[in-house]
């Protein structure tokens, strides 16, 4: 894979201006708060957990598709983390919708899957 390039770089700020107005630096602190249980946590309920797998599945089929690079998205974000939070939600959700691939680039972006 080819280093980061200028192009990635204007791509993630605009991601980052669009989690902003998601609002997901204020879901962030409830995914990693003591309280919160990912084998609980609700895909369609939690807002949370809906915010992140939105902007992670998002971000996901970005690299996925080698429109931003990997390496730049790992150094920004702690994909693993951020999934081993909401994932949980994600799998019970494709499991009650009958649909394997609902946040499938977020979870390969986390897990290293193609």
């Amino acid at each position: 894979m080819s280093p980061p390039s200028a192009e990635d770089a204007r791509l993630m700020i605009q991601l980052a201006r669009w989690g902003t107005e998601l609002g997901i630096e204020e879901v962030l602190p409830s995914l990693f708060d003591e309280s919160f249980d990912p084998d609980i946590a609700d895909a369609m309920a939690d807002r949370p957990v809906r915010t992140a797998l939105m902007f992670g599945e998002s971000v996901g089929t970005l690299v996925k598709h080698g429109l931003l690079s990997d390496e730049l998205v790992r150094d920004w974000l702690w994909v693993e983390g951020i999934w081993s939070r909401v994932g949980p939600a994600a799998v019970r959700l494709r499991e009650r919708m009958g649909e394997p691939k609902l946040y499938e680039n977020f979870e390969a972006l986390a897990t290293g899957g193609s």
